[in-house]
């Protein structure tokens, strides 16, 4: 098969590096190549025996004449040179696209490839037992567990337990403070009934615990201090149950639940934070024979940076422990997202399964920075203006002032009374040219750089202050 790449002159030495060793020409037809026509293309392609073209994913011409006047294919290519090496491997074992740039239907194919293999692979699985029908330890992908805190206080329980399952988590665990009763517990968990989904109780008081058998599918956390006294009636109820060190050590404990009749039973080696024995702590994540406890968000919460990162790094430590459950929580602005984070985490490391490292799986965790940076040709101009400082004094628009916010995941423009509410900021925009709400450039740039400022506010979960810093 002969494969013709035209170029242009900016990206040509990228082209020809990536074509190495496959059966391609690469051609220069110009200094950008998103700029060649079908008459440039035509004939190239009569002057050569090729099978097939690939031209680049920024092209906006269309080569249909092209492939029926010369009988050759014409496919979209990824729109930046940077990633030919990728997509060069799978010609021939993926069906190309003539209207959509590589590195968008590749990219789809690949996560839906990615969610495939993740199901089948869960589908087939071993387990050490099962929480209804979700599988904890054996050869399963590891389980996300996400807290809610202090649950007898949350305004809206049933909404945040619903979100986190939504957002990924496999399991919810429900927290109860010190000044909780026995009544909160039955009341969060009545809330809670039509939920569909295994839920747990994190305490470690025998009266919570007792509260709440029946209606929880785990309890965390059980150790010498309460057995004595909860152990029997978890172990009559068939309830799992994690089992933590205290003054007694963890292999110790778990003798202790397995004499009281608890079956399934989780060990939890106990994670320490960054800066209190976190190396340490990892080293008795050994596999004696029961399920590990892998507790994450105890490390994501106590350190101060960004918990996309921290969660990728926790679920390959969790990996390599051989961790069966996770832990995370979203107790912080700051780990806001983290049960969406943490679940995309365990899947890469599953997809691991026969590669030496969690890279180029189909699914990632890149928020802020890219896998490799896009080289764009250069910009083309004969002269240059130097930008002029904006003046001090303002200029308000007579269609009058905006109040720019957002809410929960939309972004709200107010004019005179009314709000104008979309999921884009472009959206948000258009109306408002439309509904003349706007008549200055001036106003419009500042607008259009303030509703992009929301949207991407929304997207990071960070806050929004109208002309305050991103």
């Amino acid at each position: 098969m002969r494969i013709l790449l035209p170029t242009g002159e900016m990206t040509c030495q990228l082209v020809r590096d990536a074509a190495v060793g496959y059966p391609a020409d690469v051609v220069v037809t110009g200094r950008i190549a998103s700029f060649l026509t079908p008459v440039q293309l035509k004939k190239l392609v009569c002057c050569g025996l090729y099978d097939m073209v690939i031209v680049s994913g920024m092209c906006t011409a269309s080569f249909e004449d092209v492939e029926t006047e010369c009988g050759v294919p014409v496919f979209r290519g990824p729109r930046h040179a940077a990633d030919l090496p990728i997509f060069l491997p799978l010609i021939g074992k993926v069906e190309l696209s003539r209207t959509i740039p590589a590195d968008d239907f590749l990219g789809d194919q690949r996560r839906a490839e990615a969610r495939g293999k993740l199901e089948s692979m869960e589908e087939s699985a071993s387990a050490d037992f099962h929480l209804g029908a979700l599988k904890i330890g054996g050869d399963s992908r590891i389980k996300v567990l996400a807290e809610v805190m202090d649950a007898h206080r949350h305004d809206d329980l049933l909404g945040v337990v619903t979100e986190y399952f939504k957002s990924g988590a496999d399991i919810v665990d429900i927290g109860f403070g010190f000044d909780a009763t026995p009544d909160d517990v039955r009341r969060c968990f009545s809330e809670l009934e039509d939920v569909r989904g295994p839920l747990a109780i994190d305490s470690q008081d025998p009266l919570l615990i007792r509260a709440a058998l029946g209606s929880v599918d785990l309890i965390l956390s059980l150790h010498e201090g309460n057995l004595p006294v909860i152990g029997e009636e978890v172990g009559k109820s068939e309830t799992a149950a994690v089992i933590v060190p205290n003054e007694t050590g963890l292999s110790e404990n778990i003798a202790a639940a397995e004499s009281a009749g608890i079956k399934r039973i989780i060990g939890d080696p106990l994670l320490q934070p960054v800066g209190s024995g976190l190396v340490k702590s990892l080293c008795s994540f050994s596999h004696p024979g029961w399920p590990l406890f892998f507790g994450a968000g105890n490390v994501a919460e106590l350190i101060d940076a960004d918990s996309v990162g921290i969660n990728a790094l926790l679920a390959g430590l969790a990996k390599e422990c051989g961790a069966a459950v996770v832990f995370t929580s979203e107790h912080s602005d700051k780990t806001r997202g983290s049960v969406k984070e943490m679940r995309r985490a365990v899947e890469m490391m599953a997809l691991m399964e026969d590669r030496p490292y969690p890279k180029d799986l189909g699914i990632d965790l890149f928020e802020i920075k890219e896998k490799r940076r896009r080289r764009e040709p250069p910009l083309d101009y004969v002269s240059v203006v130097r930008a002029m400082p904006v003046p001090d004094e303002i200029t308000y628009d007579p269609c009058g002032n905006l109040r720019i916010g957002i809410e929960g995941n939309m972004i709200v423009a107010v004019h005179n009374g009314v709000a104008v509410r979309g999921e884009r900021w472009d959206d948000v925009f258009y109306t408002l040219i439309q509904r003349e709400r706007v008549s200055l450039l001036d106003h419009a740039a500042y607008l259009g750089k303030e509703l992009y400022k929301a949207e991407l506010s929304i997207r990071f979960g960070r806050s929004f202050e109208q002309d305050g810093k991103f």
